[in-house]
């Protein structure tokens, strides 16, 4: 096989248990490696960092001239905006958030973590075999969502369907006509946001302790989101608020039950836990891809990146790069000078990265204990579509007796 259909077979569902030794291809064949369908593949560490401080490199698809006409004249998450907007549009939705101006909400959930980590747990008591990912990893983050932003817990079945339809219609897909899926994400996207807005307008003049209230009360006219980018924003929220933390927990369990001497280490070191989360974030991060478009053509290393063209940058494979990270391929609890791409890098990285933290670090620290004597029901385990947001559909383990 050549070189320029290593997308098209990272993204095959086929290679979704491992794309590592794809990836491994794909630096060797770089850095910079253009696709059958026009686009270009970079996955080696320092052009992907650069790329994502470039000013010239776009996260808003409408700069792409095939984008889609579904998605024509729709508000967009600032995830998918440049500057000056997205700085805007950031900086009004982390008011309520975190810091400067909310500096203790999200450490002041430490409790409320551990307390649902715990019930959890006790709910799975007895139990022989359990799915991690449905009993425990799904759960964990969507019920701090739900409380961080103020939506009630019971319509989790319901946000849960428009979520899978809008991850579906942002994931990486090489020479397919995404019209309907983006269709399809739009609508799912819209309902979900009306949802989200209309829970928000209850709180007009009564606000509650969480996040909804707070962008629906900002008294500064100045500082408030009109209804379509709350919309926009409370969606992008609950969604990147459990989707990529459920892959980070499942993903760590998996890895250390693939490595039992590790797991054991960190049952004996449990003050290794946050270097151990971020070795995972790079080791097996939740997140694979992201694709940009240069507003103007751009060298990278003799090869020009065409003005409007796709680039999909492979995180996971920066953070294999062994020009990079020594013995890559190796996960190291301990690892030290661990600058990974987990949560991007730039402008847009992730500014849910400290409760995306808590959360896996309060998870594995109480499942650590438990995963002594469990073995994996089936390994590889069945992976989501999604190849862009990595992990586990499904993870389930059992226990002897």
């Amino acid at each position: 096989m050549t070189a320029d259909t290593l997308l098209e077979r990272i993204t095959d569902y086929a290679n979704r248990p491992d794309p590592y030794p794809l990836y491994e291809e794909l630096r060797e064949a770089g850095p910079v490696v253009r696709q059958a369908d026009g686009s270009h593949l970079i996955g080696t560490y320092h052009h992907i960092v650069a790329l994502l401080h470039d000013p010239r490199i776009s996260a808003d698809p409408r700069n792409r001239p095939a984008f889609s006409s579904a998605a024509e004249g729709a508000q967009l998450p600032f995830l998918r905006l440049d500057d000056p907007e997205h700085q805007r549009l950031r900086t009004l939705a982390m008011r309520p958030f975190g810091p400067p101006h909310s500096p203790g909400r999200i450490d002041a959930m430490r409790g409320q973590i551990a307390d649902t980590t715990k019930e959890l747990l006790e709910a799975l008591r007895g139990r022989k075999q359990v799915d991690i990912v449905d009993d425990f990893a799904y759960p964990l983050p969507v019920t701090v969502i739900c409380r961080l932003l103020g939506v009630p817990r019971e319509d989790e079945p319901r946000f849960r369907q428009w979520t899978d339809v809008i991850v579906a219609s942002a994931d990486v897909r090489p020479e397919e006509d995404t019209t309907e899926r983006d269709r399809a994400g739009q609508q799912a996207r819209a309902e979900m946001g009306r949802y989200l807005v209309h829970l928000a307008e209850q709180r007009r003049g009564r606000p509650d302790d969480d996040i909804l209230s707070a962008l629906i009360n900002e008294p500064d006219p100045a500082l408030r989101l009109t209804l379509e980018e709350l919309a926009e924003t409370a969606v992008l929220l609950l969604i990147a608020g459990h989707e990529t933390t459920v892959n980070l927990i499942a993903n760590g369990v998996l890895t250390l039950l693939r490595r039992p001497d590790q797991l054991d280490r960190l049952r004996r070191e449990p003050d290794l836990l946050p270097s151990a989360v971020e070795e995972l974030l790079r080791y097996e991060p939740p997140v694979h891809m992201r694709e940009r478009i240069p507003l103007a053509d751009v060298d990278v290393a003799g090869t020009t990146l065409p003005a409007g063209s796709s680039v999909v940058l492979a995180l996971a494979s920066g953070n294999r790069d062994p020009k990079r990270f020594h013995e890559p391929d190796r996960f190291d609890p301990a690892r030290v000078d661990n600058q990974h791409l987990g949560f991007g890098s730039g402008i847009h990285l992730c500014f849910g990265a400290p409760l995306a933290r808590i959360e896996a670090q309060t998870a594995l620290g109480a499942l650590i204990p438990h995963l002594g004597t469990a073995t994996l029901v089936q390994d590889p385990p069945p992976y989501r579509q999604n190849a862009m947001l990595r992990g586990p559909r499904h993870l389930e383990i059992q226990q002897p007796g």
